[in-house]
């Protein structure tokens, strides 16, 4: 027997990883704090900035007013946007080559129409008509108003966002529905389903989680796309902090005002597509991730990192024989 072959197995040794050290992302992050702690420091300090008046009108009853009224347009116009964007998609992938092309032509035009001048054409559409009608045509059964009797703040406001959006969200939903496979629809209809038995049962379902990131991000450019509804004279927080700051000229603390109700009501909002989002992603996820709370209640209880794991040698490769 050779010496060679009676020598011990050599051992394999453990590889040692050495993190790649990324100085710069240090730097670039301080000059960031730094910068923002010195422009929040500025503002903060500015001279002519009374923030008494923004303690004062924080809570004051006009604004909570207009925070009603923005909420009260923003959920108005997202339900009917929602609607028209489900009815606008359907029709958009319909086979029938009338409802494709309306559908189209809709979604067309109202994307391609800024919403401040649509805002400012229902609120002044007694321009061009001041009485809007419906009857029946060579008779005199019907039903008449003066436009500007009809054409409340309100209803100006609703016509504005409201048809505006419902472009979008039929993209948007459109975009979730194309996003199911095809041979899903072709196996339920196969089964004998009905189209519309297929889009409520099979389709919808699955594409909400398409779906729903996108209209999150609508509903919160929509509570603040409403502050645009001060065009038609509707009462929403911007408005009201206009006619306020016209009286005694603290623009700027104004601002600040509703730009505070802003983000709480726009950190709400977020929260809630996050676990909106947490729930339709159940089938498509084999663990969902933890929730803020849950993030928080583990670095709260677990006061140190588990050990890591030690890594076990490699067995022994025995050396080759000659």
């Amino acid at each position: 027997m050779s010496a060679a072959s009676t020598s011990a197995p050599r051992q394999v040794e453990a590889i040692k990883a050495i993190p790649v050290r990324h100085p710069w992302r240090w730097v670039v992050a301080a000059f960031i704090v730094v910068f923002s702690a010195g422009a929040i420091y500025t503002v903060a300090t500015a001279p002519n900035l009374r923030w008494p008046v923004v303690q004062h009108y924080l809570l004051q009853d006009r604004i909570l007013l207009g925070l009603v009224g923005t909420l009260e347009l923003t959920v108005l116009a997202m339900a009917i946007g929602i609607v028209l964007g489900i009815l606008l998609a359907v029709m958009r992938l319909s086979p029938n080559p009338v409802m494709s092309t309306v559908s189209w032509f809709y979604i067309w035009f109202f994307r391609g129409t800024p919403v401040l001048v649509q805002l400012f054409f229902w609120w002044n559409l007694g321009l061009i008509l001041p009485t809007i009608g419906l009857g029946i045509p060579l008779t005199d059964v019907g039903w008449h108003a003066r436009t500007s009797d009809l054409i409340t703040p309100l209803l100006a406001s609703l016509l504005g966002l409201g048809l505006n959006e419902g472009a979008y969200m039929a993209e948007i939903v459109r975009a979730g529905i194309i996003s199911v496979e095809h041979g899903q629809t072709e196996a339920a209809m196969a089964l004998g389903m009905r189209r519309a038995q297929v889009l409520q049962r099979i389709i919808l379902p699955q594409a909400m989680r398409v779906i729903i990131p996108p209209t999150g991000n609508e509903t919160i450019s929509m509570l603040k796309t409403s502050s645009l509804a001060f065009i038609a004279q509707y009462g929403e927080m911007f408005r009201v902090s206009t006619e306020i700051a016209a009286f005694n000229f603290r623009i700027v603390e104004l601002l600040l005002v509703i730009s505070f109700w802003y983000l709480i009501c726009t950190s709400i909002l977020t929260v809630g597509q996050y676990y909106i989002e947490r729930y339709f992603a159940r089938g498509s996820q084999r663990e969902l991730p933890l929730t803020p709370i849950q993030r928080f209640r583990r670095m709260l209880f677990t006061f140190h990192a588990p050990p890591p794991t030690q890594l076990q040698a490699p067995p022994a490769i025995p050396s080759e024989h000659r």
